[in-house]
């Protein structure tokens, strides 16, 4: 699932007119990134949620032949859900009893997905959130094991600790995750709600744990400020090339 329905407001005025989703970094959008990305580690079916500018994005995918992928759209025009409500209304999408990826469609990254699926499976997780150690407003918090504690506002010092641990290994949360359909079963939240809500929540009885990929490349496409950085970085235009083949 590509997380495409926020409003984009940091982008603004870009995103007054168009979805950030289909913001262009050196040419490419960042969602037909996502999709190729996904695509390149053999993921063949899609569902996008959408809000802002929705029907903006319908047209783009339907424009470019869904990429050779099957893409079905999970509409929020009512109502934009967050993370946590817009994935649980896609729940019906995830039938097959098998882990998905979840990811935004402003990251752009090199992390082998592959490789974090086969971690998630060994571990026989729940959840498994990619992390990386950089600079960033939030950390998560885990134990020895890289299982979930607790959360970290680096910007207020709020913190919220599900167990206690030590030592505590804080990291910053990529935006990529692998899930176990399971999750549906445990999410009493509904309507409009963050999915790390629902993983804190839940982090005192089951296994959501952190794949640590701090080799990795990974960019976010945040603000309007980072939009030169992001068009000139020969890294980008590295894994473009990759993924685009």
């Amino acid at each position: 699932m590509i997380l495409a329905a926020g409003k984009g407001t940091r982008m603004l005025p870009l995103t007054e007119h168009k979805p950030k989703a289909l913001i262009e970094i050196q040419g490419i959008t960042l969602l037909e990134h996502t999709i190729r990305y996904l695509n390149y580690y053999g993921v063949t079916e899609v569902i996008i949620n959408v809000h802002h500018h929705a029907a903006q994005i319908v047209d783009f995918v339907k424009q470019n032949q869904s990429f050779g992928l099957s893409i079905s759209f999970s509409d929020e025009q009512d109502m934009l859900l967050e993370t946590g409500g817009g994935l649980y209304k896609a729940r019906q999408f995830f039938n097959d009893s098998q882990p998905f990826a979840l990811t935004s469609c402003d990251v752009i990254t090199d992390l082998d997905l592959k490789a974090m699926l086969q971690f998630h499976q060994r571990q026989e997780a729940l959840v498994t959130l990619a992390v990386k150690q950089r600079k960033s407003s939030r950390d998560l918090i885990f134990d020895a094991d890289y299982r979930l504690c607790g959360w970290h506002n680096n910007n207020t010092g709020e913190t919220r600790v599900i167990k206690e641990t030590e030592p505590v290994i804080r990291r910053a949360f990529s935006a990529v995750h692998i899930i176990n359909p399971d999750l549906f079963g445990l999410i009493t939240e509904r309507d409009r709600f963050s999915i790390i809500d629902v993983y804190l929540r839940l982090a005192g009885t089951q296994k959501i744990v952190g794949y640590e990929h701090s080799q990795s490349e990974w960019f976010e496409c945040g603000k309007v400020e980072s939009l030169e950085g992001l068009n000139q970085n020969p890294a980008i235009a590295k894994l473009y090339h990759n993924y685009h083949r």
